[in-house]
């Protein structure tokens, strides 16, 4: 059977720049430097091709120099696209300025990814055995909403959909937003955005709210804290905080576009959840410890991290403490 991951969100180019911190409104700086790189769903692409997936993408590319950058990332990656490029525009952007504490701003300017139609998304064909992926990025465009919602809801019952609400969650209409989180399998979102559906509250209040109030089909809900861990609710009641790592971090773009390819990996694969939840959060870990948005660790980097993660050089495991939503 196949252990396939069919993603339908967007890729953009990442135009990186690295500063000491961020400018004074009005001002100017100078970076220490730049990079072009693929981003938006291409770091969870690649996060779960390079620990054993096999990756395919439906969503939109565009005809110009960003489409043909990302169309060569991912070729580089062994990643198929199943539709074709757009014919009116090319790809979007996303300047990122990574400060000198490892945290990001982002400015994103939309492109052929934000336009999707069920016309378009006629070549991309479920399996059994497939995963599929969306993210909030694709649910926030005007052009592309609605015809997703509809393609996710057509999903067979019985192939597992993953959904990424991501930092965009405000500008999703609710409707559509529900939708969406009543068909999702498997949720994994960050404390803010798992606070933004849910409501305020401790993790824990937090995650049983989203299965008994708005993912009535989860299996499971992950709440992702950063370096400190992840919160595992399964849908049967268990729960487990999984720690993190305790690494020195150099660039955290793209850890948790990591930590969601590792974890749906892990899944496929047929590891349990808090298992698997641990993985991911290896995997995000290695992730920061280098620069670049696609910088997911392979199977066998992530393996080797976790049978020496108690020696000083990994920092050995953070505490799982969670702050509460307010």
């Amino acid at each position: 059977m196949s252990r396939r991951l069919v993603h339908i969100g967007s890729a953009v180019v990442d135009y990186v720049y690295r500063i000491d911190a961020l400018p004074a409104p009005g001002t100017e700086k100078t970076a220490s430097s730049f990079a072009q790189v693929a981003g938006g769903g291409f770091n969870m692409m690649v996060a779960a091709s390079r620990t054993g997936m096999k990756v395919v993408f439906g969503g939109q590319l565009g005809s110009g120099p960003n489409g043909d950058f990302l169309r060569a990332a991912f070729a580089a990656e062994g990643i198929a696209t199943l539709t074709h490029p757009s014919p009116l525009m090319d790809s979007g952007n996303c300047v990122a300025m990574i400060s000198g504490d490892a945290e990001r701003t982002f400015v994103s300017w939309p492109g052929a990814e934000s336009v999707l139609s069920l016309g378009m998304m006629a070549a991309v064909r479920v399996a059994p055995g497939d995963w599929v992926f969306a993210s909030g990025y694709t649910l926030s465009y005007v052009g592309s909403r609605d015809a997703l919602a509809d393609w996710i809801e057509a999903l067979p019952a019985e192939i597992p959909f993953v959904f990424d609400p991501t930092p965009v969650i405000s500008e999703i209409p609710r409707a559509i937003l529900d939708r969406v989180l009543a068909r999702t399998n498997w949720l994994s979102c960050n404390t803010t955005e798992a606070g933004e559906i849910a409501g305020p509250g401790a993790v824990e209040a937090i995650a049983a709210r989203l299965l008994s109030n708005h993912c009535p089909s989860a299996e499971a809900v992950v709440i992702r804290a950063g370096a400190k861990g992840c919160f595992v609710r399964l849908a049967d009641g268990g729960a487990k905080a999984i720690p993190g790592f305790n690494v020195a971090a150099v660039d955290t773009n793209g850890a948790g576009d990591t930590h969601i390819g590792a974890f749906v990996s892990a899944l496929s694969r047929g590891v349990p959840p808090f298992e698997a939840a641990g993985y991911a959060n290896a995997a995000a870990a290695l992730s920061v410890t280098r620069r670049g948005g696609s910088s997911a660790p392979t199977a066998h980097e992530i393996q080797t991290f976790l049978s020496h993660d108690d020696q000083s050089v990994h920092g050995g495991r953070q505490e799982a403490h969670f702050r509460q939503q307010k």
